[in-house]
């Protein structure tokens, strides 16, 4: 089982990819879809996303493109590369796996 910082920062990491998986965002909507699809239970502190984002650009995992609207200020958004979708989809199978796992040891019923 990975350390408790470990388990976060993959739970953080594939909340990300699939907010991007159908189109690009920035920062902040990210949060915000994040916090929405989860009906507020996953609250996402812009402040610990900037970094994770850095750090899964370096990866190759997604890209990020300055955009300047007129009126508005600039924003970087980011798109998932060909690495990044391929990450997502071994993340997503890791994550059932190991929900299957835990629903069964504790008895956990999926609602429903």
């Amino acid at each position: 089982m990975p350390p408790e910082n470990d388990l976060k920062r993959g739970t953080a990491e594939l909340m990300v990819l699939a907010a991007l998986e159908t189109r690009a965002r920035h920062g902040y909507d990210i949060a915000r879809l994040i916090d929405d699809r989860s009906g507020g239970v996953l609250r996402f502190h812009v402040a610990s996303l900037y970094p994770m984002l850095y750090r899964m650009e370096r990866r190759g995992w997604i890209d990020g493109t300055w955009v300047e609207k007129a009126g508005q200020r600039r924003r970087r958004f980011y798109t998932l590369t060909p690495t990044g979708h391929k990450v997502l989809a071994e993340q997503r199978e890791s994550w059932r796996e190991l929900l299957g796992a835990l629903q069964r040891v504790a008895g956990i019923h999926p609602a429903g």
